[in-house]
């Protein structure tokens, strides 16, 4: 149960985003240039960032969504799955576990990342461009994370619902009108 008056039936961030459709603009085009604009890092090593993050944080709905949208993007769920449990074991570069590891240094406190930790992941192949978006997309999302969270926004319950919000995401992106958009 929401702790304010959220539009019921309308699950995770996207009932916050209708109860304050000025604030969705912006944090959609924040979604959308980290996890789906240009970079050099694929969307989902994107979207895996942002589900380490949201499953560090213990955020359900972000880590469910957003890893389903990077088992779309990767073509493999197994991944993902990797990525939640150990993502040191995961079948995916040495550059994204050295980034994976500024992200969950970031999540816990910004001043946990050392430069010993950026020169590790610059020796993997991680461009400084690599680095300032890995920080960011932690960054963004714990507050996602606390959004949905502080104010114990819906959260379904149904994998199905997850699988679909991930296909959306993985083919459209984040840049929609919160007010005509069906759930994410």
């Amino acid at each position: 149960m929401p702790h304010i008056n959220l539009p019921e039936g309308i699950p995770g961030i996207v009932s916050g985003y209708t109860y304050r459709p000025e604030v969705a603009k912006p944090m959609r085009e924040l979604a959308h240039i980290l996890l789906f604009g240009p970079g050099s890092l694929t969307s989902g090593e994107r979207e895996l960032i942002a589900t380490y993050v949201s499953a560090e944080n213990g955020c359900q709905f972000c880590e469910l969504s957003h890893g389903a949208a990077a088992a779309c993007h990767l073509g493999d769920p197994a991944i993902v799955e990797q990525v939640r449990t150990d993502f040191h074991a995961a079948s995916i570069t040495d550059k994204l576990k050295a980034l994976l590891n500024i992200a969950g240094k970031v999540q816990k406190d910004g001043k946990f990342v050392t430069s010993a930790d950026v020169e590790a992941a610059r020796k993997e192949g991680a461009t400084d461009g690599e680095i300032h978006d890995t920080v960011l997309i932690a960054a963004a999302f714990c507050m996602y994370n606390r959004y949905v969270d502080g104010l114990a926004m819906w959260q379904p319950l149904d994998p199905a619902l997850y699988a679909q919000m991930g296909a959306r995401l993985a083919a459209e992106g984040y840049q929609r009108n919160a007010k005509s958009a069906p759930p994410e």
